[in-house]
């Protein structure tokens, strides 16, 4: 009979240490309830209700109950964390715990114990403890950490525990925010919806979108639309929706519809021929320009007490594409002067002749998004309008609308639009940089594209879970790059292959004394912390090669010993340089009773290639920002701000297990970042750096643009130049004795020891 592990939610400090060990264990099913009072596990009829005790009781089932006189003194120390609250306590225990761990993977023995489990959720439940020690000033507790964190059962775990937290919310019927969910919401019943116009690529801001629309379609075992809004003929293409689906397909995002406006082009007709009818929409001529002046200025248009004769007989005109229906519109009638401006009487219909990719020249009037959107989210089924704050002048619109056409009222849910530093979310302006050629397509890594970022390794998992992280923030901000590609990194660190390239520009040959007298081939991990990652071969020579920059950072003189990463210790004995400083070889003796953990440089090296064991080459590319300036604003030409150099490439060859590489698979190249395997070009490999989130690798390559020294000016007298100035004229109040710029005229004093 499965043992349950009852959790109340709300439990402070939470028990992370006894629901991380059940969920790793599958030994405790984890029942979230809150009507509980406490912690409680069942076994064999008896109720456990210390945290400690129940990480040792599902520890002594699994065998993770290390017998070590050390364990019991981990329990204590957790008890202690999860408690510390002074600045120097806490430093003091995770210094502590970070030498422990210097060269540990785990607390006691060699594999995961009660120990660790205890630690880690003592860790996780005190913020004031987590929040130092994500400073990155323990990187081997940090690593350690983050394995437990990153592993499948721990983030099965925490994603059921915030469902947990959003599931109870849903029943408080004034939930509005994410974390409290939809408000008006039945399970089974939600509809969302994901509109899309097919003028352009999906870029990021709509993947929050997507995935929030999928998420509470999820949540509430509803259902999710994806609809096209297909009303602008002049813009949209067939080749748009198709490209819009597969971006939506690399966000794993999928509806359970499809649907398009133009589906309701018919009913729309007949709901603004109503209005017309009811007095609540009119034609109108008035020019482009001059009706926004009116509009702003509260001024009524001349045609608003037309007839509804006039308005359907205009209407009509329009209807069919003549010369004098092109000149008229349909606005609807709220207001004149209201302060917020999005309800004086906006446009819902406007005339357009150009021919519709789904629709042909059935029509040539074509309903705005601001009518069309509400009226169809209601006879959809849709219960939820998902929509970015930007919208929220105009909430009272898309009611007023529902209202008018008499169709059921829909809620709205809005949260802020996604903006990030140092980069363009404008479909024309992203439309500007493929037509100079700047990028290589819409699905450049460069760009904030949802294909292009994918592209350049960016997971599922990280957007998914970056996006749900924002919660009901309202806040517009533009946003650092830091946080999601940190996430990114925690996702994909504990699964990415290791491999190794070593760079071919003033790469050095090295010849290995005692070393193998042939070649020799070994199988070694892909990743040393986790084997289900595979094995890989590596070729053990008496010849090497390394970087430049390795070799120039030995010191020959006091025969130094390093580490061959996965071979072992060697002592450098010699070097050779060619006439230019570049060390062209190195000579070393072979260590291997020599202890790694004494040496102070761990260095990559590769076999030196042959025929029987060739070497691949790739090119490892790293990229800037498309453009220079953090936030571009309104009047801002974009061809002033184009980064120079935005694509670096370096070239290398790599161990020949990346050979076995597809496109989009992810690794990291020791010493040098994780990268992403794109294509194969010319022969050659081309591997995209993934940004870990770093300052380093985040900001602009670009730098700051100097500031200009504004040119000397000319004295009147035509003599020699000197800096223009303005200043106030006094008298100099040493005269003028002393020559400026001569440092050895000092005031004389008398010396006073003479």
């Amino acid at each position: 009979m499965a043992q349950i592990l009852t959790v109340p939610t709300k439990q402070s400090p939470f028990p992370y240490a006894a629901t991380g060990i059940a969920a790793y264990t599958g030994k405790a099913e984890i029942a979230f309830d809150d009507s509980a009072s406490t912690l409680a596990l069942a076994v064999d009829g008896a109720i456990i209700n210390d945290e400690d005790v129940i990480v040792q009781s599902l520890a002594e089932q699994t065998g993770l109950a290390e017998d070590s006189a050390k364990t019991p003194a981990f329990f204590t120390l957790a008890k202690t964390l999860r408690t510390l609250a002074t600045f120097s306590e806490i430093v003091s225990s995770l210094d502590s715990l970070d030498d422990h761990l210097a060269f540990r993977t785990f607390l006691v023995g060699h594999e995961v114990t009660s120990a660790d489990w205890i630690v880690w959720g003592s860790l996780k439940s005190n913020i004031k403890v987590l929040g130092l020690l994500k400073n990155n000033q323990h990187p081997h507790l940090l690593r350690w950490f983050s394995y437990f964190d990153s592993l499948k059962s721990t983030q099965t775990l925490l994603s059921n525990l915030t469902s947990a937290k959003a599931n109870k919310a849903r029943s408080n019927k004034t939930a509005a925010g994410f974390a409290l969910g939809l408000q008006n919401a039945v399970d089974g019943q939600v509809v969302t919806r994901f509109p899309p116009e097919p003028s352009g690529y999906l870029h990021i801001g709509h993947a929050k979108a997507a995935i929030l629309n999928q998420y509470f379609a999820k949540m509430y075992n509803g259902k999710l639309i994806i609809r096209f809004d297909d009303t602008n003929p002049s813009k949209e293409r067939t080749e748009f929706e198709d490209t819009i689906l597969e971006d939506l397909k690399l966000l794993d995002i999928h509806g359970d519809l499809v649907t398009h406006t133009s589906d309701h082009f018919d009913t729309l007709y007949k709901y603004a021929i109503q209005m017309i009818k009811d007095g609540k929409a009119y034609a109108d001529d008035t020019e482009q320009l001059q009706m926004r002046d009116e509009r702003f200025n509260g001024v009524a248009s001349k045609h608003r007490d037309d007839s509804v004769e006039d308005n359907l007989k205009h209407f009509e005109e329009m209807k069919a594409g003549t010369t004098e229906g092109l000149r008229w519109c349909i606005r609807a009638k709220i207001s004149v002067d209201d302060p917020n401006k999005a309800m004086r009487d906006p446009v819902i219909y406007r005339c357009n002749p150009l021919p519709h990719h789904r629709t042909g020249d059935k029509w040539k009037i074509y309903p705005t998004y601001d009518f069309a959107c509400p009226i169809v989210d209601s006879i959809e089924g849709v219960t939820h309008a998902l929509r970015t704050n930007e919208y929220r002048d105009r909430n009272p619109q898309y009611y007023w609308m529902m209202e008018a056409a008499g169709v059921r009222k829909v809620n709205i849910w809005d949260f802020s639009r996604l903006n990030f530093v140092y980069t363009l979310l404008s479909k024309r302006k992203l439309h500007w940089f493929v037509d100079q050629k700047l990028v290589g397509g819409w699905d450049d890594p460069r760009f904030p594209t949802v294909r292009g970022i994918r592209r350049r390794g960016m997971t599922i998992e990280a957007l998914t879970q970056f996006m749900l992280s924002q919660g009901p923030s309202q806040a517009v901000v533009s946003m650092e790059w830091d946080s999601i590609w940190t996430l990114n990194k925690k996702i994909i660190d504990p699964v990415a292959p290791r491999h190794w390239a070593i760079v071919k520009d003033k790469a050095v040959i090295v010849t290995i004394q005692g070393g193998p007298s042939v070649p020799e081939v070994k199988l070694v991990p892909k990743h040393k912390k986790n084997a289900e990652v595979g094995e890989k071969k590596t070729i053990y020579s008496s010849t090497i090669l390394i970087e430049q920059e390795d070799a120039e950072s030995f010191d020959y003189e006091a025969n130094e010993e390093i580490t061959l990463m996965d071979w072992g210790n060697a002592i450098v004995r010699s070097k050779e340089i060619d006439s230019s400083g570049v060390i062209t070889s190195v000579t070393m003796d072979l260590n291997l009773e020599g202890d790694f953990r004494k040496t102070k440089k761990k260095i990559t090296w590769l076999a030196q290639p042959t025929s029987e064991y060739p070497l691949p080459s790739v090119a490892l590319v790293d990229f800037d920002y498309l453009i220079s300036k953090k936030k571009l604003e309104e009047n801002d030409n974009v061809a002033d701000f184009v980064t120079p150099v935005s694509e670096f490439k370096e070239f290398a060859i790599a161990d020949a297990n990346v050979l076995e590489l597809k496109p989009g698979d992810i690794i990291q190249f020791e010493r040098k970042g994780y990268y992403t395997y794109d294509k194969e070009t010319d022969g050659m490999r081309e591997f995209f750096k993934i940004p870990d989130g770093r300052a380093a690798g985040i900001a602009s390559k670009a730098g700051t643009p100097a500031v200009a020294t504004p040119a000397p000016a000319k004295s009147p007298a035509g003599g020699s130049e000197t800096p223009a100035i303005s200043m106030y004229r006094v008298e100099k109040i040493y005269g003028d004795d002393i020559k400026a710029g001569d440092a050895s005229q000092m005031y004389k004093m008398d010396s006073i020891y003479t």
